[in-house]
């Protein structure tokens, strides 16, 4: 029988960064939180990790439509440069494509109120899904 896998995902944005957090085993994503980029998210990050006993940390990967890097690629990819510098763990990419759109309308057929972090945290938890459904079969 294959080890449960723990697996956290983020969403990395400017202003916020949604986490979601799901194994290899049970193979559901579920959003987590929301941290607020202030300086202190990568020891939030960290923390998290240690929490949830990650063994992969998955990132959403933007591009655009066509599929090119962008500034926001190059933003995350130094994120996860410093990130990777302060954690022990995997570090995988996923594809992030219209996840934020998909995040919002599902938060919108909820029927009930929700801020922009939630959109963060449901997009995250999009992202991740996506990865276990490709990855942990």
């Amino acid at each position: 029988m294959p080890k449960k896998l723990s697996i956290i995902c983020l969403d990395v944005g400017e202003k916020r960064i949604g986490v979601a957090a799901g194994d290899s085993m049970i193979r559901i994503a579920v959003p987590l939180e929301t941290i607020e980029v202030n300086g202190d998210e990568i020891s939030v990050i960290k923390r998290i990790i240690d929490d949830e006993y990650a063994d992969i940390l998955v990132v959403g990967y933007p591009r655009n439509q066509s599929g090119v890097a962008t500034a926001q690629t190059k933003f995350v990819e130094d994120f996860v440069d410093r990130l990777s510098d302060e954690i022990e763990i995997k570090v995988v990419f996923q594809d992030e494509s219209l996840t934020s759109v998909m995040a919002e309308q599902r938060l919108i057929s909820f029927k009930k109120p929700y801020k922009k972090s939630d959109i963060d945290a449901q997009a995250a938890s999009i992202i991740l899904q996506d990865y276990i459904e490709a990855n942990c079969a």
